[in-house]
């Protein structure tokens, strides 16, 4: 790709359930070959984003993030020990809401004011839902009318329900439990608690946590009885839309990359796994799918929009269990990275809450947030030998050889407005050192 800021770079397509798009992969499979013979190939990063609606909003995510890493392997090390690095971009089907900026445009956006979906949601969604045009379309018509009717806002519940992929109760491992769950699933809902409780309690909840991210409601909008609960039906929308995302990213992770990321260790050069938001989820599921007996370099984690507790081998409010990925750093040869910030309004207030809600039918009851929150936004917890660090001490004094390190990022991931906050803001040459240090200890 002419237009790409580092060469070589292939990208890799998968879709919802896994598949891998074989052309591409075969291609890719040979190419690394070739560049491990002709050019001595020695590593391989591989970045999955997060929610993005097409491929040319992915590939300039890439563009933008890989941009440092030339000059960085040019500047900090001597030329006969300078590593020959490639770099791969997974492509998989996820949703951006419109009035959300994509990481490389984080700062520059702000939500959408006024009724109804954003601009270019429904096409998004419809991206993302193939086959489901005429319910995107009642949702769009409920969401611009927000009519001052109960049933009504039950519909709008009911249908953003049909959008999502019922839980299996079975196995786990496949991308699909709660992350903080690894062996019995069987005392999970199939159907998140925020789509069977009640819908006006439900957006409520959501409509409180909007205003505490700052994301305040457009003046006159929301003059009726139920204006400033449609408000949080439409967040209902976009948590419930990003429940499927999230079960998809691991079901691509582990059914996909994971394979394919073992097909090119095989081919000789490490491989290094990026990802961002649920692309984080993506690849630490990856890491799963691995076939027996092959191992990744580095794991890095840039703000992951899943458990806190999903690396857990012991969890605190159920000593007896452990995180869906427990064990996961033992099939890593150096060290996993999880970055996190404390900007991320997204990972803050909205996805606890979120989490919540679709695990628990209890929910309402004002459990304890902490059972629910995010890696990335205050790093992965209950992790003996773990250490914290900032970003700044990271950099310079490097990270742990293996085993795994959580890396405050908030002095550089600060940027956004709400609903998100600083959720997108990664294109930064301080998180392209963090992957180089991780993976190739850099300075």
């Amino acid at each position: 790709m002419a237009d790409m800021s580092v060469h070589p770079y292939w990208e890799l397509t998968f879709g919802k359930d896994g598949s891998v798009d074989t052309g591409e992969r075969d291609a890719l499979l040979r190419d690394v070959v070739q560049e491990v013979t002709d050019r001595n190939l020695t590593d391989l990063v591989i970045f999955a984003h997060g929610w993005n609606n097409t491929r040319a909003t992915a590939t300039a995510l890439y563009t933008r993030f890989f941009a440092p890493f030339p000059t960085l392997l040019n500047g900090l090390t001597a030329p006969g020990d300078r590593p020959r690095v490639g770099y791969v971009g997974v492509i998989w089907p996820s949703l951006r809401f419109a009035d959300e900026a994509p990481p490389f445009l984080a700062g520059l956006f702000t939500a959408a004011d006024g009724p109804g979906l954003p601009p270019g949601t429904r096409e998004a969604l419809a991206l993302a839902f193939p086959g489901r045009e005429a319910v995107i379309g009642r949702l769009a018509e409920l969401a611009e009318r927000q009519p001052e009717d109960r049933a009504r806002l039950e519909e709008f519940t009911g249908l953003v329900r049909t959008l999502v992929s019922p839980r299996p109760r079975e196995g786990g491992r496949d991308g699909s439990a709660d992350d903080a769950w690894a062996r019995d699933t069987a005392s999970e809902p199939t159907v998140p608690a925020m789509f069977t409780d009640s819908a006006v309690e439900v957006c409520g909840r959501f409509a409180d946590a909007l205003e505490a991210t700052g994301s305040a409601p457009a003046p006159g909008l929301f003059g009726g009885a139920l204006g400033r609960v449609w408000r949080g039906a439409l967040e209902l929308l976009r948590q419930g839309t990003y429940w499927e995302m999230k079960r998809r990213a691991g079901v691509v992770g582990r059914q996909g990359l994971g394979p394919a990321a073992g097909e090119l260790a095989g081919r000789g050069p490490r491989v290094h796994l990026v990802g961002h938001s649920f692309g984080a989820r993506l690849v630490a599921f990856a890491v799963g799918g691995l076939p027996d007996g092959v191992r990744v370099r580095s794991l890095t984690l840039l703000q992951g929009a899943f458990s806190h507790y999903a690396f857990s081998p012991r969890l605190p409010f159920a000593p007896r269990r452990g995180g869906v990925l427990e064990g996961t750093a033992d099939r890593i040869d150096g060290p996993l990275v999880c970055c996190h910030s404390s900007h991320d309004s997204a990972l803050g207030t909205l996805y606890p809450l979120a989490s919540r809600l679709a695990g628990d039918a209890d929910s309402l009851l004002g459990l304890d947030l902490t059972r629910w929150g995010a890696l990335g936004y205050q790093g992965m917890r209950d992790m003996p030998g773990c250490p914290a660090v900032p970003l700044a001490e990271a950099l310079e004094d490097g990270m742990p050889t293996d085993g795994c390190v959580n890396v405050d990022a908030s002095e550089v991931v600060r940027s956004g407005g709400p609903p998100a906050g600083a959720h997108s803001d990664i294109c930064h040459e301080e998180l392209a050192r963090v992957v180089l240090r991780a993976g190739l200890g850099m300075r």
